[in-house]
């Protein structure tokens, strides 16, 4: 019989800690032991960018990360975008574009895009392009999602009014 693991890392800026099987990947117990659904299940093999999260700021496939591999990191899911009823910039420019098609390649292109913004302020449409190379969408034909994210940056930089 196994036995389960404890874990202790920071989930959307709050503390948790959770006991799983060793072998579970941080898709897995997002989902499953933490019921954070945002995050999709999508191929298993890291091709498809559905299961993105931010591991410390940047994009990590949590299909192919053990969640053990979190101990005492930063682990930012979809649902920790929003600041209570105000919607992300990123989510905010998504709905109003309609960059959202069926919606499941979206919270791991929002996260994406997000590690992104954050680090640069404008970026070029190459720049989002070559961000998001790893998530794929297969609703879109990507356009909408760049102008998202570029109206995006463009609230960001513009500030509260």
């Amino acid at each position: 019989m196994r036995s389960n693991v404890q874990l202790r890392f920071t989930l959307n800026g709050e503390p948790v800690e959770a006991s799983f099987a060793p072998y579970k990947t941080l898709l897995e117990v997002l989902r499953e032991d933490l019921g954070l659904t945002g995050t999709k299940h999508g191929c298993e093999l890291g091709e498809c960018g559905a299961c993105a999260v931010l591991i410390d700021g940047e994009p990590q496939l949590s299909c192919l990360a053990l969640a053990l591999e979190c101990e005492g990191r930063s682990v930012e899911t979809v649902e920790g975008m929003a600041r209570g009823a105000t919607l992300h910039p990123l989510q905010a420019a998504f709905a109003d574009l309609g960059a959202a098609q069926c919606g499941y390649c979206t919270p791991g292109i929002l996260l994406t895009a997000k590690a992104l913004l954050e680090k640069e302020k404008q970026p070029s449409r190459e720049r989002i392009r070559e961000a998001i190379s790893g998530n794929l969408c297969r609703c879109t034909g990507y356009q909408q999602i760049f102008e998202a994210i570029e109206e995006a940056a463009r609230r960001m930089n513009e500030g509260p009014r």
